[in-house]
């Protein structure tokens, strides 16, 4: 029996039961028998900073240990820097955040670089103010705010400013440029969402003094006129309204031609000329012929650039670049000029002063005729409009609207000065004979006096037309770079006839001892309803000094002068405009280097004197000359 129970037994331990998974809807619910379950998969360990072994490690000062410590504060930093690019990533991305700060920094006026007259005296400059802001979506009670603001602020205006506080604006301006008393007042209230910024304000130490030149800026320190708003032009603007803005230390100060005792001297004549005179306006500018610097400049009524209001009067233009007037019997030079460059006429070339003369039903008159032929110097000496007309009609219409071309007297004059004006002349592509006449002797073309003074300087300076500038040229600056557009004598013999007329002319008044100066008048009566009025002048007057090797030309220009019981109430030019440009040279030139000589040269035009012309190196006969 107990061998069949063994038998038994070793039967069932080879039984191998069904497989009850590979029967259609059938799913086992038991173990099988004589198999192990599978043990359950070990639990996942806990992260390193919950294990106790860790915080175990964190007390201990064993390096080996010090792994968790480590990793913990890693772990610290790089959530730190998640939760820091969050932010910023959230105010990038969310409209109106912090526009305040935006706009504040947008709306703070940038430096601007010093300006300088050409021996470092400054003209312009910047200083630092504090400017008052507000916040309107900070400010809590409104009305309160404007209330306190405008009590400290009496300048403002209430209602604008609780409109301003009322705006939903992150950023508006309470009041630039306030005084130090006053931000601290301000500062007292403790209003939130009101601030201090600070900011550049330009600032013009002479006043008035050049004002013309220099211009001036408007509360956000941008260039409005003269060469503030040049340098804009030239990319100080584009920089800023880029957001690029230099720092003030790093701006170079931008040199002027102008020199600040010059220019203070000459407005200071020029203004008592005016007040002696009764003119309307007037103004005055000294140019280097060899470099085309403009050495000192005033024109009168002029503004000053601290509190520049008086800028937007209709009168306040600057004369010498944006007027354009009638220059008178001053062009007669350069028609003389052209006439001896053309090869028709030489320096003592005779031409009827037979007056007057008809143009059709035109007729051109001289002051006092001398109804007899004229040599070329005596026809500027008398100042005669008959016989400049006459040289005038002989080279031809044509060729003399080429030559004032060449001369830059029919094209807008270009300096760094933004105002400026195209030259007024004839419409017709070829000028009529009575144009060709009138424009000889300073009629029928108006011109910019700086355009003028342009062409005289080229005709004395041996040719050479250098544009006029308001900043100083470098040392090395060759004027024999520039166009030439005479020969050279023509030239000397300009200077000459100038000389000649300072002598024994019309420029009389200007001809001061030890200076050996030439000049020429100009008269021209104002247009008023389309016809001349012979009660409104126009009176310009040019020097040149030293005639023999020139330097400096005079201008000076005075706006219906008026005339004097002691000159027998003459207001030709000779009398004001004359006068005025004497005293210039006697005040002036010692300043800017050229003193009187004692003696006078012997040989000034040796140039005329190889030609034939010895009589130009000795004095002159005396005889009179008429305007």
């Amino acid at each position: 029996m107990n061998m069949q129970s063994a038998a038994a037994r070793a039967q069932n331990d080879r039984f191998e039961p069904p497989d009850l998974a590979t029967e259609p809807g059938i799913e086992p619910n038991f173990e099988p028998i004589g198999v192990e379950p599978a043990p359950p998969p070990p639990p996942a360990p806990p992260p390193f900073f919950l294990r106790r072994s860790f915080w175990r490690a964190l007390g201990s000062t064993d390096l080996d240990k010090s792994r968790g410590r480590i990793r913990l504060v890693a772990l610290l930093f790089a959530a730190l820097f998640c939760v820091f690019v969050a932010r910023l990533a959230a105010f990038g991305l969310s409209p109106g955040q912090h526009s305040a700060q935006r706009d504040a920094a947008e709306a703070v006026s940038a430096a601007r670089p010093d300006l300088t007259d050409r021996n470092g005296e400054v003209f312009a400059t910047d200083v630092k103010v504090m400017s008052v802001f507000a916040e309107p979506r900070s400010i809590v009670d409104k009305d309160e705010a404007t209330e306190q603001l405008t009590a400290i602020l009496p300048d403002l205006n209430a209602s604008e400013l609780r409109e301003k506080l009322g705006k939903k604006k992150g950023f508006v301006w309470v009041k630039r440029e306030v005084t130090p008393t006053q931000q601290n007042q301000i500062f007292r209230l403790g209003l939130p969402g009101v601030g201090f910024l600070p900011e550049h304000k330009r600032v013009y130490p002479n006043g008035r003094l050049g004002s013309h030149v220099v211009g001036f800026t408007n509360a956000d320190n941008d260039g409005l006129m003269g060469v503030e708003k040049y340098l804009d032009d030239q990319g100080l603007g584009a920089l800023r309204a880029s957001g690029i803005a230099m720092p003030k230390q790093e701006l170079r100060p931008v040199a002027l031609s102008l020199d600040l005792r010059a220019t203070h001297a000459l407005r200071d004549e020029l203004a008592k000329a005016m007040e002696r005179f009764r003119a309307k306006a007037a103004a005055s500018a000294i140019l280097d012929v060899n470099t085309g610097e403009v050495v000192a400049a005033a024109s009168l009524p002029d503004y000053d650039p601290n509190d520049p209001r008086d800028a937007q009067k209709e009168d306040n233009f600057n004369r010498l670049t944006y007027g354009v007037f009638e220059m008178g019997s001053t062009f007669k030079a350069l028609t003389l000029a052209m006439a001896m460059d053309s090869g028709k006429f030489g320096l003592m070339s005779t031409v009827s002063g037979q007056a007057p003369l008809h143009i059709g039903r035109n007729v051109i008159h001289d002051y006092h005729p001398k109804n007899r032929m004229l040599t070329l110097p005596e026809v500027f000496k008398y100042s005669s409009n008959v016989g400049t007309a006459r040289l005038a009609l002989t080279v031809g219409p044509d060729y003399q609207k080429g030559f004032l071309r060449k001369m830059g007297q029919l094209d807008r004059m270009r300096t760094e000065l933004p105002e400026s004006r195209e030259p007024m002349q004839p419409h017709q592509a070829h000028w009529s004979q009575v144009s060709s006449a009138t424009i000889a002797f300073g009629h029928g073309l108006a011109v910019a006096p700086l355009q003028a003074m342009m062409a005289v300087a080229a005709l004395v300076n041996g040719g050479y037309l250098v544009t006029p500038t308001f900043l100083k040229r470098p040392a090395d600056f060759d004027k024999t770079t520039m166009p030439r557009v005479i020969k050279p004598e023509t030239s000397e013999a300009l200077r000459y006839i100038m000389r000649l007329n300072a002598e024994v002319g019309t420029a009389r008044k200007a001809n001061i001892p030890g200076y050996f100066v030439g000049g020429k008048t100009g008269t021209a009566e104002k247009v008023f309803h389309g016809r001349y009025d012979h009660t409104k002048l126009f009176t310009t007057f040019m020097a040149v000094a030293p005639s023999d090797a020139p330097r400096y030309l005079f201008l000076t220009v005075m706006d219906e002068p008026q005339g004097l019981p002691e000159d027998g109430h003459f207001a030709t030019a000779a009398y004001n405009s004359g006068y005025v440009t004497g005293r210039l040279i006697e005040r002036v030139t010692p300043i800017l280097g050229l003193p009187p000589r004692l003696e006078l040269p012997t040989q000034p035009f040796p140039i005329l004197a190889r030609m034939g012309y010895g009589f130009a190196n000795q004095p002159a006969q005396q005889g009179g000359g008429e305007e």
